[in-house]
């Protein structure tokens, strides 16, 4: 199908890319796991850790839905809209789940990469198969500035959690141990 076939090598490059920032993700949450000191709060981890994973695993999906050899063009681009739609909604959960966890407090930095920007790509991708009805090319491009978008949330948030276990929770768990 000539509408997808300019965007093979965008999703070949994004969704290898996504799936190698997911398992990158496993092993450093897995050595944050296993470090010494108190443990993570569940609530934080299903506000800021889970929601990076499905990011990065929705490029992955996309670039699945969009490299597949199509017939036609309207089922991928439903069903884009439908994971578009799921991630609004997903991210309705994880804006309940940042104001409800109390183990960090968050930042407009976290805010914006957390919720609003996820928000965007999802809305995006949810309002796509109604815009591809009359302008195909423009909706293809917003799919792929969804997915690139969401691809570098994911980046974003897994370097803020590395970032943040080992230059603040470090030397809080150094100071907690100083004074015991």
């Amino acid at each position: 199908m000539t509408a997808l076939a300019g965007w093979q090598n965008f999703y070949v490059i994004v969704g290898s890319s996504a799936g190698a920032l997911i398992g990158l993700q496993f092993v450093v949450l897995s050595l944050i796991a296993n470090r010494q000191g108190p443990n993570v709060d569940a609530q934080a981890g299903g506000a800021f850790a889970t929601p990076t994973i499905i990011h990065l695993g929705t490029v992955l999906v996309l670039a699945g839905i969009l490299t597949a050899p199509w017939a036609a063009i309207g089922a991928p681009t439903v069903l884009c809209g439908l994971v578009g739609f799921i991630g609004v909604v997903y991210g309705v959960i994880i804006t309940r789940r940042v104001r409800r966890q109390t183990a960090y407090h968050p930042e407009f930095e976290d805010w914006l990469f957390h919720v609003l920007l996820p928000f965007a790509a999802y809305v995006s991708l949810a309002v796509s198969p109604f815009a591809a009805r009359r302008h195909m090319q423009e909706a293809l491009f917003a799919i792929g500035a969804a997915a690139l978008l969401l691809l570098f949330i994911g980046i974003h948030n897994a370097w803020d959690a590395v970032t943040y276990h080992v230059f603040v929770k470090k030397q809080e768990d150094r100071e907690g141990d100083a004074h015991r």
